[in-house]
Parts: C-alpha cells; sequence; structure tokens
C-alpha cells in the first residue's frame, strides 16, 4: 500500500493536472465562441452560393471549363486532409484519421494527399503515403487568405493534370460534443442539378445576364474557394469544441481522483495514528507490569 507521502505527492499532480486542463477549457471555450460565430457567418453565404450555382447550373449547358473536366482514365486522386496541428482534442484527430485511412482503402488508384494540419501529416507519412503538400494551420483558425493557398494548390494540381480528381476529408460542426466527419468530391466539380419539378416547389425564376454558361465560368473558382473555406471553419470549430469537451471531462476526472486519493490518505493518517496509541498504550501497560 502505499505511503502518506506518496499519496500526498499523488494529490500536488492531480491539481497541477487539473490547473492545467481547467485553463485549457477555458482556452478552447473562448477561441470556440469566435469559431461557432465565423461558421454560422459564413454558412448563410455558402448557402445562396450554392442555390445559386443550382439555378444557374439548370439553366444552360455547362460550358467547357477546366475545374469541370471529368476525365474518363482516373489514375490518381488527392485526399486534401484537415486535422489539427496539436492533439488534447478528444477524439477529433482520431476520427478524421479513420474516415481518410477508410476511404483510402477503397481506393484501387494511385493516391497523394494534401495535409493541412500537423497530424494527419505525421499519420500518414510514417505509413508511407505520399503527401505532395503539407500546410499548417494557425492557432486561431484559418482565414480566407489560406483558403485562397489551399483552392490555388488543389486547382493547380487538377488543371496541370497531376491527379485526375480531388477530394475533401474534413468534420462538420454540429455543436461542442458532436462533429461528423466526412468526405466529399472537390474536383471535378459537380454543378448541383435541380431534379425535375423542384425548380417549381422552389417558386423562384432568374433571368441571367451574361448568359448562364458565362456566369458558370466565372462563378466555378469562386465556388470551390467558398466550399474549401468552409470546411476549414468547420473543422476549426469542431477542433475546438472537442477540445473543450475534453479538457472539461478531464478537469471532471482530475477532480474525482483528488477526492479519493484524500479520502485515502485520511484514511491512512488515521491508520498510522491508530497504529501510534496502541503502541503507547501497549508500552505503557508493559512498563506497568
Amino acid at each position: 500500500m502505499a505511503t502518506l507521502k506518496q499519496i500526498r505527492q499523488r494529490i500536488r499532480a492531480a491539481k497541477n493536472t487539473q490547473s492545467i486542463t481547467r485553463a485549457m477549457k477555458l482556452v478552447a471555450a473562448a477561441r470556440l465562441t469566435k469559431a461557432k460565430n465565423r461558421v454560422e457567418e459564413a454558412r448563410p453565404y455558402s448557402e445562396k452560393m450554392y442555390e445559386f450555382i443550382l439555378s444557374v447550373g439548370g439553366a444552360g449547358e455547362l460550358p467547357p471549363h477546366p475545374l469541370l473536366d471529368r476525365r474518363p482514365n482516373v489514375k490518381k486522386v488527392a485526399l486534401v486532409l484537415i486535422t489539427a496541428e496539436r492533439g488534447l482534442c478528444g477524439s477529433y484527430n482520431t476520427n478524421l484519421l479513420k474516415t481518410a485511412q477508410r476511404w483510402l482503402d477503397t481506393q484501387s488508384t494511385e493516391k497523394t494527399l494534401v495535409s493541412v494540419g500537423k497530424k494527419g501529416n505525421l499519420f500518414f507519412s510514417k505509413r508511407g503515403y505520399e503527401v505532395s503538400h503539407a500546410f499548417t494551420v494557425p492557432t486561431a483558425g484559418a482565414d480566407l487568405s489560406d483558403a485562397v493557398t489551399l483552392t490555388n494548390t488543389i486547382s493547380e494540381m487538377f488543371t496541370n493534370g497531376e491527379v485526375d480528381a480531388v477530394y475533401l476529408c474534413y468534420s462538420k460542426f454540429i455543436s461542442a460534443i458532436r462533429q461528423e466527419p466526412k468526405v466529399i468530391q472537390l474536383l471535378p466539380i459537380e454543378p448541383p442539378q435541380l431534379e425535375e419539378g423542384e425548380a417549381a416547389a422552389q417558386g423562384k425564376e432568374y433571368a441571367f445576364e451574361p448568359k448562364p454558361e458565362d456566369l458558370l465560368t466565372l462563378l466555378l473558382p469562386k465556388y470551390l474557394l467558398t466550399v474549401t473555406y468552409q470546411a476549414l471553419l468547420e473543422s476549426s470549430a469542431s477542433e475546438h469544441g472537442s477540445r473543450m469537451t475534453a479538457m472539461s471531462s478531464a478537469t471532471d476526472n482530475a477532480g474525482k481522483m483528488i477526492g479519493e486519493l484524500t479520502l485515502t490518505a485520511n484514511r491512512v493518517r488515521q491508520a498510522a495514528i491508530t497504529t501510534e496509541i496502541l503502541e503507547i498504550v501497549a508500552g505503557a501497560e508493559a512498563l506497568k507490569s
């Protein structure tokens, strides 16, 4: 059984850990609030862009465009994987890495990765996967310039023929305790099409100037940027939400451990006092006899 000194050392260590996890929880909560606000502010724009592409795509023939180039013989695909720079964020990184690994296992073609975040880069580099590009994620979260850089990189890879398709693996933010890893196709862009009767159900008709084909040519790069930027924002909010939840749980567990260790220390101390009293009484009785 541990001595009283050892138990007290464990209590001090648990209290130190609790102080760290509590501070990390507060920092993550503050960052989550900002990241959540950014996601909620960006979603209406993303939804309107999707709606507009939907309307334009259903109003005319799709124009020839490098980002629409569907290649009949897909030889190589790229997966853009967005993970965190650091750990201590619960199952956030693990769930993303598992989702990416399962998707890669289903691909029979040659594969390469575009890593956004250190965790994904380290994981797949150690397992022998090709990582053609690696980007870091700012602590405060990605901004529009990061999305532009990433979008330009994957656009060049696709239009130059380096890869024949590009997919994106990220975590969709639902709440602080729930994030949903997803894999979606980025390139070639498949403009959403209105189903039969859906246009009438929407109750909206647009007159386009210039022609829908010309509008699509202008909007497709912006649409790709919008999807990429939204994924970066969703991932940032998911990371901070997962970290806040993990640190909250760790703080609570440390508190329970401190309580249990304190109770054990009191029992050991009481047992030691009882033993000393018994020894004193036994010594006194021995002197009397």
